[in-house]
């Protein structure tokens, strides 16, 4: 029987409400999936890449801590200037990298629009949930590299080889 999975939320508050709102339905989707989780914060979007780089690091066997796969949340609203551009493509770029580097499960839940009303749109439960959405991409990742590592070990199984 496969254990549930133990995911870490990424929050970021810069937009507090919004926040809230994706983590509502990211809560929801883990709970409906019977997996745990923990919760952590960071001030906006760009500090997601690092939080995360930093809770994978910290994983190994004498912390006892680990994560199955990780939910990215928050809300970056176009403003007057060009850092919009630079906030949306680094913590877009930071989480690919971690994620095809290191093989993580991370479910992406970070708006990117041009106003509040696009933003409670894609954030609200009752709409398009985003939460809920980035919740379920999370826990797909992680059955998708329990598939793969499962196929490994059968492979090596086969061929009296060790990892």
């Amino acid at each position: 029987m496969t254990e549930s999975p133990h995911i870490l939320i990424v929050e970021a508050r810069f937009y507090a409400d919004i926040a809230d709102e994706l983590v509502r339905g990211t809560v929801e989707a883990l709970d409906r999936a019977s997996a745990t989780y923990e919760r952590i914060q960071v001030p906006g979007a760009f500090e997601i890449p690092a939080a995360i780089g930093m809770a994978a690091r910290s994983m190994d066997v004498a912390s006892g801590r680990r994560y199955d796969g990780f939910v990215a949340l928050g809300c970056v609203i176009r403003g007057e200037t060009t850092h919009y551009d630079y906030v949306c493509q680094e913590s877009a770029r930071g989480l690919q990298d971690l994620a095809c580097r290191h093989g993580l499960a991370i479910g992406y839940g970070i708006l990117t629009v041009e106003n509040a009303d696009q933003a409670w749109a894609r954030a609200k439960v009752d709409r398009k949930n985003k939460g809920g959405d980035a919740a379920q991409a999370c826990l797909a990742m992680i059955a998708l590299r329990r598939r793969f590592n499962s196929a490994a070990g059968s492979e090596r199984e086969r061929n009296g080889t060790q990892a």
